[in-house]
């Protein structure tokens, strides 16, 4: 039965991030250099007399907890990559509008209409920020996978 060319409703779905064992390996590297540079910088300081206390302290006081809330993101990136791969529902997930966006100045991009479905699964739209990919064109259809449960979704590219 056809639906009369109706749009499916818009539904929050929160896209994730495909973070593989050897990405979370890097981001949690870089997490690590970043809480860590504060404190051995204070320790070289202290026990060498160097002037480095007060760059010390001051990249204690910035990036530790940098290093610890993007340590933290890793972490629950993976757990929900994870639960994908574990309960997600392979779906299709179709291009319908690229539209180039700039924010602010300095980063740039395209925004990525998907019309999402499956079987089993409600068609549903959403929109996908991400950097410019010779890939993505209207009309191109993209594997996905959706927790419906969890109200999440992964796009492969």
């Amino acid at each position: 039965m056809s639906d009369g060319g109706a749009r499916p409703e818009p539904v929050r779905m929160r896209l994730v991030d495909h973070v593989g064992p050897g990405d979370a390996v890097f981001l949690y590297a870089i997490s690590a250099v970043l809480a860590l540079c504060g404190p051995v910088m204070l320790g070289f300081a202290l026990f060498t007399g160097a002037d480095l206390m007060i760059v010390g302290v001051v990249f204690t006081v910035v990036f530790v907890p940098v290093g610890l809330g993007f340590w933290g993101n890793t972490v629950v990136e993976r757990e929900q990559n994870r639960r994908l791969d574990a309960v997600g529902v392979p779906a299709t997930a179709e291009i319908t509008d690229l539209t180039d966006f700039e924010s602010d100045g300095e980063s740039s991009g395209v925004e990525v209409g998907l019309r999402v479905s499956g079987p089993g699964l409600r068609t549903f739209e959403t929109t996908w920020r991400r950097t410019h990919h010779p890939a993505l064109r209207v009309g191109r259809r993209l594997a996905a996978v959706v927790d419906l449960s969890g109200g999440r979704f992964r796009v492969e590219l």
